[in-house]
């Protein structure tokens, strides 16, 4: 048996067994699954956490609200790219949602299904919104500040959110990325994004040391990122993207319609204040409390 079958059914398995002794219906652990690609404590984590958001969602009563005439499809939540690829590959009757997979991941892995499958996935996307880092841009420097984005091909399909608001600096498999830094030079801030091609583990330390001696703010992709030198960024943890998940699937109860492909809702700040002193940004509360979180909670 495949590793990631192995774990993903194991998972399951525990799941349905918990909830088996407590409140949970058998037909509402019918109705959904949880896929995962490993058996790490962090999967376990957003697996159990996921589940209790979900079983409510599922249950007889909501469930029964919908009569449409057509039979209610199975919802897959798929925890990561090897679960993503697994329930599609071998879950074709039902809907997958897909979540902690970035959204160049997603696309890569949504390329190669059918046509007509297509519209039975989903994702939550697991990097901020280029919308919320870009405001959070705005609320770090208090005027208008010169952006700029360094996008390969992987990244390309971001485009559409970026102009207007920042400059971007097209990056080729292959190029120089002091090339790219050298003519960014005059912006004052770097909007990064989950790019292998230009965030990889050769080049991430030579952008952030050759950013600080320009004295530009990098706005990560990423709280580990920030942690590592980066100014600021906008962040999900679990607990905001699973409650993303179940009100994705909540609204396919209600509608029978999957939502499309979405970045986070609910995120929080967080920045290196040492980065931000070093820049002479001021912060503030405007700053460090820029968030929004699910509804009921503070």
């Amino acid at each position: 048996m495949p590793p990631s079958r192995g774990a993903g059914l194991l998972l399951f398995c525990l799941l349905a067994s918990l909830s088996a002794g407590a409140f949970a219906s058998a037909a509402a652990l019918q109705r959904f699954q949880i896929v995962t690609g490993d058996d790490s404590a962090l999967t376990r984590r957003i697996a159990l956490d996921l589940h209790k958001r979900l079983v409510p969602v599922f249950a007889d009563d909501n469930v029964e609200k919908v009569d449409d005439g057509l039979p209610q499809r199975k919802v897959y939540v798929a925890i990561g790219p090897v679960a993503l690829r697994e329930a599609i590959m071998r879950k074709p009757e039902g809907v997958v949602i897909a979540a902690f997979t970035s959204a160049h991941v997603w696309r890569s892995v949504v390329a190669e299904v059918p046509r007509g499958r297509k519209s039975s996935v989903t994702a939550i996307f697991a990097e901020p919104a280029p919308s919320d880092q870009l405001r959070l841009i705005q609320l770090l420097y208090k005027r208008p500040v010169r952006v700029s984005a360094i996008v390969s091909a992987d990244t390309a399909f971001l485009k559409p959110f970026l102009q207007g608001a920042a400059e971007i600096e097209d990056y080729h498999q292959g190029d120089d990325i002091n090339g790219a830094l050298k003519r960014i030079a005059k912006a004052e801030a770097l909007l990064a994004m989950p790019d292998r091609e230009v965030y990889n583990t050769e080049n991430i330390r030579n952008i952030l040391l050759s950013t600080y001696r320009h004295n530009q703010g990098v706005i990560g992709f990423s709280s580990d990122m920030v942690k590592t030198g980066a100014l600021a960024s906008t962040y999900s943890e679990i607990e905001d993207i699973n409650a993303q998940i179940a009100e994705t699937a909540a609204t396919f109860i209600a509608t029978n319609e999957l939502a499309g492909p979405q970045f986070p809702r609910y995120f929080r700040t967080i920045v290196n204040a040492g980065v931000a002193r070093s820049l002479k940004v001021v912060l503030d509360d405007n700053v460090t409390k820029f968030g929004r979180r699910p509804p009921g909670v503070k």
